[in-house]
């Protein structure tokens, strides 16, 4: 069931299928952590080269299919397509919030 997603989270959806780094990067804290395909990004400048190059690199877009709050976080799950084999797959992207802003982001399958 898709319950309304907190603006922090919807922001981050929609500027990264309007491949808007600038809009998205409003939305973290100055020391947040993205982890993603195994790898760490610490803070806004690795959070922008990391979504700069997976967006060159693989062309995605997201589409919300499920959205699930729990201890501390928010578990949205995305149809992720793009250039990439196996496309489109399901991604779970865990989101923990430090007021309005994201504080961790966990990209995983």
């Amino acid at each position: 069931m898709i319950t309304k997603l907190p603006h922090s989270i919807a922001t981050y959806i929609q500027a990264t299928n309007a491949r808007d780094t600038d809009t998205l990067l409003t939305i973290f804290t100055p020391d947040a952590v993205v982890t993603d395909e195994g790898h760490k990004y610490h803070g806004l400048d690795e959070i922008k080269e990391w979504k700069n190059r997976s967006h060159e690199k693989y062309q995605y877009s997201l589409e919300v299919i499920n959205v699930a709050e729990g201890d501390n976080e928010t578990v949205v799950t995305n149809l992720v397509s793009g250039n990439f084999d196996g496309s489109p797959v399901q991604l779970h992207f865990h989101f923990t919030l430090k007021g309005d802003k994201i504080a961790e982001l966990s990209i995983l399958e």
